[in-house]
């Protein structure tokens, strides 16, 4: 018998997967946007918000139909299934996103506040691990504990103080937007889709949609179609509170750039803003922002790849998992951090696309069906060019296959997959229904 799935535990779960999603990347992003794209800010954003927030919420309600990312690779493969899914974990996991997670806040909101002659090396260290044990903490939680510190504690003081730096922006005498500058003057919507890449929440999303479809279920909801209608519900909530949020920060970086032309990228914005509105309590306010942020989403990070490796490999167990994948992070996020984020683009350009055409083969199911053929042509064209286009910007180009990609339309811009990969989903669509019929 399914239990009453209340209001409030839509808006707590929402909360807590719009937590999720909102880590480093999602601070620094919008306001640099802003900046950037002055005047063009609104169309660069409402590009940005597509593959930031709207593809992230496909993406939920894709897994939800398919009960998680392995399921859905499955369509395509058993062995792409687990080589996609390893890749997507460790990219957004602890080989990239959670150790960014755990040293960006130290960098940008703390650092430049500690003693002459302090060590930042022993500070950093120190920041690092009280950070990832309150992370790992909150992981090893039982889900009424982790849902109550989440969506109750940790969420609300976040939304607060980043309404709060909001509302002083507006009680301040900021400066209208700049013109758009470099890629925002001359292509605003392709620059926009693209840096939304950087969020990594479509990648995130085909890992927190099984995490919300069990704490749906943690409630006693047992209906496939009713746990499916809550879900879609929790994150369209959660998108439009990330969408929301996104405008706040881009509109303050787009009224900065007059005031601070100087700053390279959305941390500094922020840093400096702060200090004007809310003056030398701005740093705390600042750092309180950033940490919230980052360990939330470490949390959720760390929830999904621990409950997937369970899964892979059983015999360790998942409180195993979720001391293993902090440990790592833990290191990654004091030494050789700064060498993995110069391939955060390429990697990023490698496996955004390929995420992007199993949410929209997952999607168009009723009408596409899940023909074996589709799925793996979809998916492997997109994987290739994708790739190619990876090496290229790593500086590593294949001589036959760069020159060829190099043909297709919007390459240069990233977006060389598009084109290809939209023309064999329909076709091999359209061949998957014949055959399917031929055989009947």
């Amino acid at each position: 018998m399914n239990k009453q799935f209340s209001k409030r535990d839509t808006v707590v779960i929402a909360l807590i997967l719009f937590s999720m999603f909102f880590g480093a990347g999602n601070l620094i992003f919008p306001p640099m946007v802003g900046k950037l794209a002055g005047t063009n800010m609104p169309i660069g954003m409402l590009f940005f918000g597509i593959t930031a927030v709207f593809l992230p919420v496909l993406g939920m309600m894709a897994v939800a139909k398919t009960r998680g990312l392995p399921a859905l690779g499955e369509r395509v493969g058993k062995k792409f299934a687990v080589f996609f899914t390893v890749i997507i974990y460790m990219s957004i996991g602890p080989f990239l996103a959670i150790p960014r997670a755990g040293s960006v806040p130290f960098e940008m909101a703390i650092a430049p506040y500690l003693p002459a002659g302090f060590s930042g090396s022993l500070a950093l260290f120190i920041y690092t691990v009280v950070f990832f044990a309150a992370s790992g903490i909150i992981s090893i939680a039982d889900d009424k504990s982790m849902q109550n510190i989440m969506g109750n504690i940790l969420t609300p003081a976040l939304l607060i103080m980043l309404l709060a730096l909001f509302i002083a922006s507006l009680f301040h005498n900021m400066p209208v937007y700049n013109p758009p500058m470099e890629e925002y003057a001359v292509q605003p919507m392709i620059k926009g889709f693209i840096d939304g890449y950087l969020t990594m929440d479509t990648l995130a999303a085909l890992n927190f949609g099984l995490v919300v479809t069990l704490a749906i279920e943690a409630h006693g909801v047992r209906d496939e179609k009713k746990i499916l209608g809550i879900n879609i519900q929790i994150s369209l909530i959660a998108g439009a509170i990330l969408f929301l949020i996104y405008l706040m920060l881009a509109d303050i970086g787009a009224k900065s750039a007059a005031l601070f032309p100087d700053t390279t990228n959305g941390a500094q914005i922020l840093v400096h803003v702060s200090r004007m509105f809310f003056g030398k309590f701005g740093a705390v306010i600042l750092a309180l922002i950033f940490t919230l942020a980052c360990l939330t989403t470490c949390v959720g990070l760390l929830i999904s790849i621990s409950r997937y490796f369970e899964e892979l490999i059983p015999r360790i167990k998942y409180r195993s998992w979720v001391i293993l994948w902090t440990l790592i992070s833990l290191v990654f996020a004091n030494i050789g951090l700064d060498g993995i984020l110069k391939y955060n683009i390429p990697v990023l350009t490698a496996i955004y696309p390929v995420s992007i055409m199993l949410i929209v083969l997952a999607l168009c199911e009723k009408i596409a069906g899940t023909g074996a053929l589709m799925y793996r042509s979809t998916i492997y064209i997109t994987a290739l060019i994708s790739l190619v286009n990876a090496l290229d910007q790593a500086g590593l180009k294949l001589p036959v296959l760069t020159a060829l990609a190099e043909k297709l339309p919007l390459y240069k811009s990233g977006l060389g997959w598009l084109l290809p990969g939209f023309i064999i989903f329909i076709i091999t669509g359209i061949a998957d229904k014949l055959l399917s019929k031929n055989r009947t």
